[in-house]
């Protein structure tokens, strides 16, 4: 059979190589990815900031708006008579109902120097009600550029910023503007529409002036939201700044039941207002960005192992014939290979056979003299020397189907078989057998392993009464070791090798390498690896 003298790349090979490729490109992916997502992550987050930013300065703006009006009205108030005063007020609040932000102005003359601007008849006109009843003062800040207080009357929040000016008679002209909260939140919600973010507004004494939820309008905002003090003095930004200075952390929103929100903290300072601005931006929405991102570097995953799976497949296809031209060569090896096995296989048992034929003549004559002398000697031990001998012949006729047998078996025999070289050398052998493992008992060995081992003992070593031969028999949890003093004797023997041997390739039969003997401290050690049956 003639074969292309080009390369050929194996079966294997091809599918190494497709693997290699495939966790290069798995591996690049993996890190574009990783690369991708962290720019996405980083220009979102990056995305976050600058809308908060966006919407502090758009409050803070419309806030110096509110201050800035008060200027005006000052202005107004100190260029205008008493008796026209009512007018200029009037004519801007016909101005200020065409507003966006809707606001009261007005002014009030004390009859006493230390007439209290907050009763109910300043408050009357301060909140544009003739018939004001009950009420109730949430909150009044004093000592600033523009005075303020927050006042609930019937259920509606009212922000007042006011000033004062000391009439000529030594009264005084309260005069300011009076704001609905709920119309200033409505007014902050036109600001920015842009964004993905919801913002709230509360003061120093942790008053609510703004929130989506009219109904936390006026309350603590301790007690509503997971804000601590130690957030509205502490900043998560470190810079040179103070007026740059924010805090950031996650949090739980409170507008928005079971959501994960991205909370920036500022504060805002103008003259009439102290206090904070809240910019709580939705991470689910920061989450959908990264998705997205995500989803396109996965179809780009899939898409690229897709194609290399094609190509894979092209190329497999187009080898395929050289494949199976090398898959039938190596069939056709692997039968011969097998061929041989069996032919190895057959050698090994017809070397058991020569064994047990060189085993049987010689050991069954000196039994036999054993016996002879044994039966005038002592009758019972002849009986037992006997059995003993009947015994192991049995074991030798009848050999195991896969040349295998369990430890048991083996031991068994070896004892019976030691009686009878005792019969014959009492002093000049000693013989020990120690079981460290009782469950090894249901394990395997070559058969005739444990006889061959201690044949080669008292056949190759020097066994006298004065330097009598041990064998130790010496049965484990992972192998046998058969152990005899080394006392070789001068003289080698024909066929010194032939049962080592034999076990040798019974064990090679098996697959089992960890077979040896060895000489070491004045003994002679053979190792007895088990074996599992195919």
């Amino acid at each position: 059979m003639s074969y292309p003298s080009q390369v050929q790349l194996s079966n294997k090979s091809i599918y190494v190589i497709a693997l290699i490729v495939s966790v290069i490109a798995v591996i690049a992916l993996v890190i574009l990815s990783f690369l991708i997502n962290n720019e996405s992550q980083k220009s979102n987050d990056d995305f976050v900031i600058k809308g908060f930013h966006r919407k502090y300065e758009a409050i803070e703006f419309e806030f110096k708006n509110i201050e800035e009006y008060q200027e005006v009205l000052k202005r107004v108030v100190q260029k205008t008579n008493d008796s026209n005063v009512a007018d200029h007020f009037s004519v801007l609040n016909e101005l200020n109902s065409n507003r966006k932000l809707i606001r009261y102005d007005w002014f009030v003359n004390t009859a006493a120097k230390d007439e209290k601007l907050i009763n109910y008849q300043h408050l009357s006109k301060i909140l544009n009600q003739p018939d004001l009843d009950t009420y109730e003062l949430i909150d009044h800040s004093k000592n600033q550029f523009i005075d303020n207080f927050l006042i609930d009357y019937k259920d509606t929040l009212y922000w007042v910023n006011y000033d004062s000016l000391q009439l000529q008679n030594g009264a005084n002209m309260y005069y300011g503007t009076t704001i609905n909260l709920y119309d200033l939140y409505n007014f902050f919600t036109n600001v920015d529409v842009t964004s993905s973010n919801y913002m709230y507004v509360f003061n120093k004494d942790g008053i609510c002036l703004t929130h989506p939820n009219e109904a936390f309008i006026g309350k603590n905002i301790f007690e509503f939201t997971d804000i601590l003090p130690i957030d509205t003095i502490t900043s998560t930004l470190d810079t040179d700044f103070p007026q740059d200075k924010y805090t950031l952390n996650d949090a739980t929103s409170e507008f928005i039941k079971n959501t994960t929100i991205k909370r920036f903290i500022k504060p805002l300072h103008t003259k009439n207002f102290d206090g904070y601005i809240v910019v709580n931006h939705l991470k689910y929405i920061i989450d959908e960005k990264v998705e997205k991102t995500k989803f396109y570097i996965s179809f780009i995953f899939l898409g690229t192992v897709f194609l290399i799976v094609i190509i894979f497949l092209l190329f497999n296809k187009i080898t395929s014939k050289a494949y199976r031209e090398k898959a039938a060569v190596i069939e056709e090896k692997n039968r011969l290979l097998i061929e041989n096995e069996k032919i190895k296989n057959i050698n090994t048992f017809t070397q058991l056979q020569q064994l047990k034929n060189q085993i049987n003549p010689h050991f069954l004559f000196n039994s036999l003299n054993s016996l002879y002398m044994l039966i005038g000697i002592n009758k019972e031990n002849a009986k037992k020397f006997t059995m003993n001998l009947s015994k192991i012949y049995r074991y030798l006729i009848v050999p195991p189907k896969e040349n295998i047998v369990a430890v048991k078996k083996e031991l068994d025999f070896i004892a019976q078989y030691m009686d009878l070289h005792k019969s014959r050398f009492s002093e000049e052998l000693i013989f020990d057998l120690q079981l460290e493992d009782a469950k090894s008992l249901e394990k395997n060995i070559p058969y005739l392993a444990l006889q061959i081992a201690v044949e080669n003992a008292i056949k190759h070593n020097i066994a006298t009464i004065d330097q009598p031969l041990t064998i130790t028999i010496l049965v484990k949890s992972d192998l046998i070791l058969v152990k005899n003093t080394f006392q070789k004797k001068s003289k080698v023997l024909e066929n010194e090798k032939f049962g080592l041997n034999y076990l040798q390739k019974i064990y090679h039969f098996y697959q089992v390498d960890n077979f040896s003997t060895k000489v070491e401290n004045n003994e002679f050690i053979c190792f007895l690896p088990y074996i599992t049956p195919k």
